[in-house]
């Protein structure tokens, strides 16, 4: 019966849309704070289903991290073009950093920079790949940087710029976990792209 209808899966299962389910209760509570019996539900799963899958709440967490990588934050990263100037990418990447932190009222901030940063913990699987996602972040604004002609040998080189540029994202995110509105942080991601636009080594605003 079609290999035990892939090993268990129900019929008619998504696996996108029951991640995208465990992305929101995650995200909304939080690790420690979505309960399997819950994630079951949410999923519309049965428990064995959900272990055979995903091996259990921690590789299922890992899987949802995965998913909103590849769903939310990825157009965020998109952002960055180049697809304009400097100034131009980097306000774009501010403006999408606050659409996805700010979407959801229900379950603000973000999966990655609040609940994995929050489960890392001692958890040396959770740390890892909080530590991946930061550096992937942070790769591709370096990337962005250096298409824009930041040299790496600057005072402030690219990658301790994209450093701070992501910091300051991760920042937004949480700012917005506190209930923070969209309007309240503008602000502050503005001030962003000038901050680091005067760290550019040409020091030109706006710079290609």
């Amino acid at each position: 019966m079609a290999e035990a209808r892939a090993r268990g899966r129900p019929r008619g299962f998504d696996e996108g849309r029951a991640l995208d389910a465990a992305v929101r209760l995650f995200r909304a509570e939080g690790y420690d704070g979505a309960p399997v019996d819950r994630l079951c539900r949410e999923m519309r799963v049965p428990r064995a289903t959900l272990y055979d899958l995903f091996g259990g709440k921690e590789g299922l967490f890992l899987a949802a991290v995965a998913r909103y990588a590849d769903t939310r934050i990825a157009p965020v990263l998109a952002a960055l073009g180049p697809s304009g100037t400097l100034r131009d990418d980097l306000a774009a990447f501010y403006d999408a950093v606050l659409a996805l932190a700010t979407a959801d009222p229900e379950a603000p901030g973000c999966l990655v920079s609040c609940a994995l940063a929050d489960a890392a913990g001692s958890n040396t699987g959770f740390r890892a790949e909080l530590a991946a996602r930061y550096a992937a972040m942070e790769g591709r604004i370096a990337a962005r940087l250096m298409a824009a002609g930041w040299d790496v040998q600057a005072a402030t080189p690219p990658q301790a710029a994209a450093a701070l540029a992501a910091s300051i994202a991760r920042g937004l995110m949480l700012a917005a976990r506190s209930g923070t509105e969209a309007a309240q942080l503008r602000p502050t991601a503005e001030a962003a792209v000038g901050a680091l636009l005067a760290l550019h080594p040409e020091g030109a605003p706006g710079h290609g």
